[in-house]
């Protein structure tokens, strides 16, 4: 019976009551936590006693100049610290949750994607979403795609890949691939290079764009490996049209568009279909389109609204 009614006095006790007992520890007078709390001096040690009663137990010594905590009121002080920390704790998360995609962004993107096109990314993000960080992992599609679906991540770019169970895709824009040949290939300083000019066999090529040859050797490495392979074998390769200006500026090779129809890649955004930032993701997936339009190599897909 009495834990009921201890319960119930506890009930009654506020955030703001032992917001109150708080300050009176930290000022170690009822006149100073008063003047900071913006309360009266008697109001203030009603609520005390208010929460002395509902613990059962006394937290403050009063009868010297300062007050002090008792020794069991140090115990339950600490606890009632913990507890208005938690609540703070509590309140940062709540405001969190009007800032975009909470906070945070957490977005992956494969290597040979991520260092041409994010570095677009990084100025206009938190102009339109203020507040929010952009957090970055890099990694393979199918592993990044993985990651979405364990909530280790709140989105991915990634090429377009088959339908994956509780993930929901836009596509954005398709990248052609461009052609990166050895200084002194026969067809170096070409403007445009046919692929029927070209012999499959000699070609190294990324895991993504072996499809689109068939042949050649398939090598799981960075641009930048790929372009040391191309000048240490000679040949060729298919590489993303965004790497352009950066493997451009690489000693050894040239580059040249494909002549005709160019295969490339279809680069979509993937969430989950339970994610809470919904509307985020689509404010998100269209700020990634206005970029893509800025960027004359890429062909920006439509999608319905």
């Amino acid at each position: 019976m009495q834990h009921s009614m201890i319960s119930t006095m506890l009930a009654a006790v506020s955030l703001r009551d032992l917001a109150l007992v708080q300050a009176v520890q930290r000022a170690g007078s009822f006149n100073s936590a008063a003047r900071a709390m913006h309360i009266s001096p008697s109001g203030l040690s009603h609520q005390v006693q208010k929460v002395e009663q509902a613990l059962g137990a006394p937290l403050f010594e009063r009868g010297g100049r300062r007050v002090v905590p008792t020794a069991g009121g140090q115990r339950l002080l600490a606890h009632i610290d913990t507890l208005l920390d938690a609540a703070e704790h509590l309140q940062q998360l709540a405001r969190a949750g009007a800032v975009a995609f909470g906070g945070e962004l957490r977005l992956g993107v494969p290597a040979s994607l991520g260092p041409y096109l994010l570095p677009h990314l990084i100025a206009p993000f938190p102009q339109h979403f203020p507040g929010a960080r952009l957090g970055l992992s890099e990694g393979k599609p199918k592993g990044l795609l993985r990651r979405l679906q364990e909530a280790e991540l709140d989105a991915v770019l990634a090429p377009v890949a088959p339908a994956l169970s509780g993930i929901a895709m836009r596509p954005l824009f398709f990248e052609p691939w461009e052609l990166m040949l050895r200084a002194d290939h026969p067809l170096a300083g070409r403007r445009q290079i046919a692929l029927t000019q070209l012999d499959p066999s000699t070609a190294t090529l990324m895991a993504e764009s072996h499809a689109d040859v068939g042949q050649g050797h398939v090598q799981d490495v960075s641009l930048e490996s790929l372009a040391a392979l191309t000048t240490l074998r000679g040949g060729y390769a298919l590489v993303p049209a965004l790497a352009h200006e950066r493997l451009a500026s690489m000693p050894g090779i040239v580059l040249a568009r494909i002549k005709g129809q160019a295969p490339g890649r279809e680069i979509a955004l993937y969430w989950r279909e339970s994610s809470p930032w919904q509307a985020d993701v689509l404010r998100f997936a269209a700020l990634l389109a206005r970029l893509a339009q800025q960027r004359p190599c890429l062909q920006l897909i439509s999608t319905k609204a």
